[in-house]
Order: structure tokens, then C-alpha cells, then sequence
């Protein structure tokens, strides 16, 4: 069993809150617009990282991290990138790759929307962490928490950081 932690479109964003929960994970996701390559670092020194770049990273992010990451965990299979679309109504770049490795979980992130949703369509579970930064139009911060064991995904949680314009914490630049 692993526990995982979801989130997405911090852009240059990280704060006590969000560490509290990457701790409690055995491996962290990053769903794109990273901001700040500071914000994978301070992560992937807590515990295990993949990630995607998304439509605001720039060339260091783009080396770093593929655009689309695609892995097998405890018999489940994820396709992970940024910009995907609505749930069922996805790109025709993500169509065509799901056409070609449908995934049992699909992760995006770009909306700032959260959503957890079964694509009956495509037989496939869509998951969108929403937004843990602090810019963007969103009102609530999220993540998403679950546990990835023998096939399946369980326990399922949103995480609530709190308003967007209320962050208690910190930039990226001041947990160094």
C-alpha cells in the first residue's frame, strides 16, 4: 500500500501546511504549473516526487519533468499530465493518448477545479487535485490524499488549505 499526496498548480508556492501532508505520504504528485522549481525540490526532499510540467514552467521545469508521465503503481496504471480538458471531454492530444495506453486513473491538473470523477466513457477514474497555490482564481486551496493498494484506490480525502487569500504560509523562497 502507498499513501499519496496530489496537488497541483502551486505556482512558486509551498507552505507549512502543504509539508505537514507531504510527510505523511509515501510519495508525493505534482500535477504542473510548478511555479518554482523550489517547490519540487523542498517536496522531493521530504519523500519521492513525479511530476509534469504545466503550461507556466519554464525551460529548467520542461528538462526536469516530462509533460506527460505515465506508471504503474500496486497494479493500478496513471496517466498524469497538465492540460487535459473536462472529465470525458478531454484534448484531442489526451484523447489520442489515452486511445493508445488507457490508464485505469487519469491526473491533471491546469483547471484550479477540483474534481474526482468516474469517465464511465472511457473506464477510467479523472482526478483533478484543484489548486494549492495561492494565485489563480480559486477560492479554496486543495490537494487530494489516497492510498494506491492491491488494484485499486481508497480512502480518498480532499484537503482543504484554506482561502486562497488567506494563506497562513510562507513562499517557497522563505523555507529554504
Amino acid at each position: 500500500m502507498k499513501k499519496i499526496l496530489l496537488l497541483s498548480d502551486t505556482h512558486g508556492h509551498v507552505d507549512e501546511r502543504m509539508l505537514v501532508y507531504a510527510e505523511a505520504a509515501d510519495e508525493i504528485w505534482h500535477a504542473g504549473d510548478i511555479g518554482d522549481l523550489k517547490v519540487t525540490d523542498t517536496l522531493a526532499k521530504i519523500k519521492p516526487l513525479r511530476a509534469v510540467y504545466g503550461n507556466i514552467d519554464g525551460a529548467a521545469a520542461r528538462v526536469q519533468f516530462p509533460e506527460n508521465n505515465c506508471f504503474t503503481l500496486e497494479g493500478v496504471n496513471f496517466f498524469m499530465t497538465h492540460i487535459g480538458g473536462p472529465a470525458g471531454k478531454y484534448t484531442p492530444r489526451v484523447r489520442a493518448l489515452l486511445d493508445q495506453t488507457p490508464p485505469n486513473v487519469f491526473i491533471c491538473g491546469h483547471s484550479h477545479i477540483l474534481k474526482v470523477m468516474q469517465v464511465k466513457s472511457r473506464s477510467l477514474l479523472h482526478l483533478n487535485p484543484g489548486a494549492a497555490g495561492v494565485q489563480g482564481f480559486h477560492q479554496m486551496r486543495t490537494m487530494l490524499r489516497f492510498e494506491v493498494a492491491e488494484g485499486k484506490l481508497q480512502n480518498m480525502e480532499v484537503i482543504e488549505l484554506g482561502k486562497r487569500g488567506k494563506a497562513l504560509a510562507q513562499t517557497v523562497q522563505g523555507t529554504n
